[in-house]
């Protein structure tokens, strides 16, 4: 019976250790909240103004801008602001 446990308990810790590395999405997207106690770089995990702004919504000092990380790569590739990147994920 012991031994049962013992392989269910690392079955189980196998599992969650794998399902806890799944790849995480790297994607900067395009709104942002700033201010408050965010930091210099805010929150940027908005894909929509509307969802920025509602984030921001009855925080006195904070603001929704576009993402500055977005904006230069836009810049280097001279793609139109406002306009989000396609995903990527990258592989560790």
């Amino acid at each position: 019976m012991r031994t049962t446990l013992a392989i269910l308990a690392l079955l189980a810790a196998a599992t969650a250790a794998r399902a806890g590395s799944a790849l995480p999405a790297s994607y900067d997207y395009p709104w942002c909240v700033f201010g408050e106690q965010l930091g210099w770089s805010g929150d940027c995990s908005y894909e929509t103004r509307a969802q920025c702004l509602a984030s921001a919504s009855g925080r006195p000092t904070t603001y929704c801008d576009l993402n500055p990380r977005v904006l230069f790569r836009q810049q280097q590739t001279g793609q139109q602001p406002g306009v989000p990147q396609p995903r990527v994920y990258r592989r560790q």
